[in-house]
């Protein structure tokens, strides 16, 4: 089993940017000019690598290598999103990497894009790439190009040398599960391991509602692979195992004026086999609250107002500040209560609300990676 932070510092450590690898500060596929940069990369390295796995690290700096992390993304669905918009689509993963140096809401971001041996090209337009374009790497760069019938296998040796050498020992396991176990020592962690071979740990601040025990600040971790499998400090989350499976189940929080209700969003099932393999398997399970069609008109009509005072630099009324933190939310709900334009205005505000303060932001990204689950289940 591979030890994905070893697997990342060799990569960092041994290579440029190159045909099978790449390296970002960070992606954003919220919009589409980052998700067509993104699926250009993925296309290219696909086509470049048609025998072995290729990489893209993200939350690393292109200059000096230095690790700075990015915000934990689980959007289980980006496989979704790889076979909307390609043809022959690879088999892609992005997991998160905790580093020790990192903040608690910082990873870095390992996307592992597993051969398939054919063509990999845009199967409509996205952006300014035109359906049919065809990318393969080129040094360091994901170009458009003309491609001979027979694809070339130049990197498998490479690829397999720095795989190898990331593989995991009992070391590693044990130094991880010590560091978790103290690093959340206020949080209740635990330890379970799976078939005598996978040990997953996992932290968070509990509370028991009726006969129900859920928790919040959750981490959950597979330490064999130093992967974060899950990370929130906002959510609500139910957790059960048994012998062979792991499952966690996601709560968000939505409503309007202060009537607010907690909704079961995804369901994430680890199961664990005894061929030392494990899958992991995630369903939506949302159903998005309804209101009355007058009280979101009004409220999505004070949303615009608010939107349009921000865009001017005009003060906002103290009702205005009120309204201004469930902006997001707010938003959010129009959208899944049918005002397709609500993501659109969701959008624009980004900058606006990650300029006021970090509350606000969270509460965007929050939006947001609810929106790209239901857009992509």
């Amino acid at each position: 089993m591979i030890n994905k932070r070893l697997l990342i510092k060799n990569l960092l450590a041994h290579n440029d940017e190159n045909s099978f690898y790449d390296k970002k500060r960070k992606i954003d596929i919220s919009f589409k000019e980052g998700k067509a940069k993104f699926l250009k990369h993925v296309c290219a390295l696909s086509n470049s690598n048609p025998k072995n796995n290729s990489f893209i690290v993200i939350g690393v700096e292109d200059e000096d290598n230095n690790i700075l992390g990015v915000d934990f993304f689980d959007d289980s669905k980006i496989q979704n999103l790889i076979n909307a918009y390609l043809t022959n689509p690879p088999t892609v993963l992005y997991e998160n990497i905790p580093f020790p140096h990192l903040p608690d809401d910082k990873v870095v971001g390992l996307v592992t894009i597993r051969p398939n041996n054919a063509i990999t090209a845009l199967k409509k337009k996205i952006w300014k790439y035109y359906g049919g374009m065809v990318f393969f790497r080129d040094g360091s760069m994901s170009m458009p190009k003309v491609y001979d019938l027979e694809i070339k296998d130049t990197n498998s040796s490479f690829v397999s040398a720095i795989e190898n050498h990331a593989q995991n020992n009992i070391k590693l396991t044990l130094d991880g599960v010590f560091d978790f176990m103290n690093k959340r020592n206020d949080l209740n962690p635990q330890y379970k391991v799976f078939k005598e071979y996978f040990v997953l740990c996992w932290s968070g601040d509990k509370k028991q509602v009726k006969d129900e025990v859920f928790f919040s600040r959750v981490d959950i971790e597979l330490v064999n692979e130093q992967v974060r499998l899950f990370y929130s400090t906002l959510d609500k989350v139910s957790i059960s195992y048994t012998e062979d499976s792991f499952t966690i189940i996601e709560y968000v929080r939505l409503g309007l004026q202060n009537a607010y209700k907690y909704h079961q969003l995804e369901e994430t099932v680890i199961h664990f086999g005894n061929n030392a393999n494990y899958s992991i398997e995630a369903n939506l399970i949302f159903n998005p609250p309804e209101f009355d069609k007058k009280v979101l008109h009004h409220i999505y009509n004070t949303n615009n107002a608010i939107l349009e005072k921000l865009k001017k630099g005009t003060s906002l009324t103290e009702n205005d500040s009120l309204d201004l933190q469930n902006l997001p939310a707010s938003y959010l709900i129009c959208y899944l209560n049918g005002f397709n334009d609500a993501l659109l205005k969701l959008e624009d505000a980004k900058l606006y609300l990650k300029k006021i303060s970090d509350k606000l932001y969270q509460s965007y990204k929050e939006s947001i990676r609810i929106l790209r689950k239901v857009k992509y289940s």
